[in-house]
């Protein structure tokens, strides 16, 4: 018979061989949900969701409709069937989100009696056998007597930072007992809390956010935005209606050389003026490139715009064929001009390649091969006319030396612009309930990773012949080297000049 077999009594080998409880079933399935297994298969699941959404491009995003015309027909049809063009409000992303936030929350109910417990029952007493078997441990037997090393004990404790210490007497022998960052078992609950917040943003932005585009041209106003929806191999947009009127005052193109086309290449930043108009009033606002506008929650962007050349002002010299001096004006797009002679000169529209008849939408114009202006013009009494200015190496053209109004007209300059700009507009209620997750998520993971609970026991105990004989033992949670480091300098502190007769307890 082995030594274990021998210190078994016959009640322990009973009470050993009964077989366990049954667990009820709905026990059974707790513990499923609150295990830590479940949690990391879920957030593995939810990461590659999210993985998909990225490599993937979602339905909501400029470009969406040329990447979608790219892939092959089996791909656009699985795609959709499993609702990987707009993975964030699919079902099972949303269930991924519930079931990892309620393994986090049960996980949380199920283990926090016990991190309570290190705060609200913390251990002050502890025998020689479970000091001895700590790490790191030391002991030590000097002349002396207790009082005085209960007090070295302490004072060396509070010197080093435990500020928290507590001595407990039994039998004629005192266990001092020293702890600090004791909060750090909490850590986890806090990042619990931050993650769970996070998740609590994001569901809300999915369930009530919008997400769209608004196609501004000047002089043109929108209460809507378009957004696509998506079903297997159709694609089709909608129209989102928004609590308030957004009406285009003007658009803007910075090019690096003004000589060249309207392509992204050659733009240093797009502008759109807007002005938005609701029960409140109207606020006018720019919309820049790196510079989006918030208003009732929702966040406009620069998103594209309609590369067809067009021109934001017009520079025009009118010439009197009657004889005078010709007269440069300057006309922003949709506006107009008196002259001196009181005729009325309006700028009506800008074409980058002109001909008479119907523009092709589908030419690329961005290079401004054959410009021209349309303008109206209408002078004193008669009814309004249309005139064309072109620029000084078409002056020859029929068309181009046509006199309206008494006057005719040469095309000087002009302003490169697209056509329109296309804004991203996006309403997300879960933003700051999200940065509010991430910051504390942060704070806690750099407050557990960073601190530790540590522990400290010091016995203390009379020995024969008048000596005093000390057991210290302690424990952390994290980064023991550096614990064993700052164990080492409490005893020396202890010990004072009997610190030579220190030594490391026999295994």
């Amino acid at each position: 018979m082995s030594t274990a077999q021998e210190f078994i009594s016959p009640t322990e080998a009973k009470s050993a061989a009964a077989p366990k409880p049954r667990v009820s079933a709905p026990n059974r399935f707790l513990d499923m949900l609150s295990s830590v297994r479940l949690g990391i298969v879920l957030l593995i699941l939810l990461g590659l969701a999210c993985f998909l959404g990225m490599v993937i491009m979602q339905q909501n995003m400029s470009g969406f409709d040329r990447y979608y015309a790219e892939l092959m027909p089996a791909q656009q049809i699985v795609y959709g069937y499993l609702g990987f063009f707009d993975i964030y409000h699919t079902w099972y992303f949303n269930a991924l989100l519930l079931l990892l936030s309620l393994n986090i929350v049960l996980s949380s109910i199920d283990r926090f009696p016990s991190a309570w417990s290190y705060i609200s029952r913390p251990k002050t007493d502890a025998t020689d056998g479970w000091l001895k078997a700590r790490k790191p441990t030391a002991h030590a037997r000097f002349a002396g007597d207790c009082e005085s090393a209960v007090a070295a004990a302490v004072s060396s404790l509070k010197a080093h930072g435990f500020k928290k210490t507590r001595a407990t007497e039994r039998d004629g022998r005192t266990v001092v007992f020293g702890e600090r960052g004791a909060w750090n078992r909490l850590g986890a609950y806090a990042v619990h809390v931050g993650l769970l917040t996070i998740f609590a943003g994001g569901f809300m932005t999915t369930q009530i956010g919008q997400n769209g585009q608004m196609l501004l041209t000047p002089g043109q106003s929108s209460d809507k935005i378009q957004d696509v929806v998506f079903d297997l191999d159709r694609i089709k947009e909608v129209d989102k209606r928004i609590p308030f009127t957004v009406e285009c005052l003007d658009i803007e193109q910075k090019l690096i050389n003004n000589a060249g086309s309207i392509n992204t290449q050659n733009t240093i930043d797009w502008m759109t003026r807007i002005r938005i108009t609701d029960e409140y009033g109207s606020h006018d606002a720019v919309i820049q490139m790196n510079a989006p506008y918030d208003y009732r929650g929702y966040r406009f962007f620069q998103s594209s715009f309609v590369p067809t050349g067009r021109a934001r002002n017009v520079t025009v010299e009118a010439t009197p064929v009657e004889g005078g001096n010709t007269t440069r004006v300057v006309i922003p797009r949709n506006e107009r001009l008196t002259l001196a002679d009181g005729t009325v000169v309006r700028f009506v529209d800008f074409r980058a390649n002109f001909n008479l008849g119907q523009e092709d939408p589908n030419e690329d114009t961005s290079h401004y091969p054959n410009p021209a202006a349309v303008l109206q013009v209408t002078a004193p009494g008669e009814v309004p006319q249309t005139a064309y200015a072109f620029g000084e190496d078409k002056k020859e053209l029929p068309v181009a030396s046509k006199i309206v109004g008494g006057y005719t007209f040469r095309l000087a300059d002009f302003e490169k612009v697209g056509e329109a700009h296309i804004l991203s507009v996006q309403r997300d209620p879960g933003a700051d309930v999200v940065y509010v997750g991430f910051a504390l998520l942060c704070a806690t993971l750099i407050a557990v990773f960073f601190f530790a609970h540590q522990r400290v026991w010091i016995a203390v105990s009379p020995a024969d012949g008048g000596d005093v004989t000390v057991l210290a033992g302690g424990d952390t949670n994290r980064n023991q080297a550096a614990f064993e480091e700052w164990f080492a300098k409490v005893i020396a502190a202890i010990l004072g000049d009997e610190k030579e007769k220190f030594h490391e307890p026999r295994a």
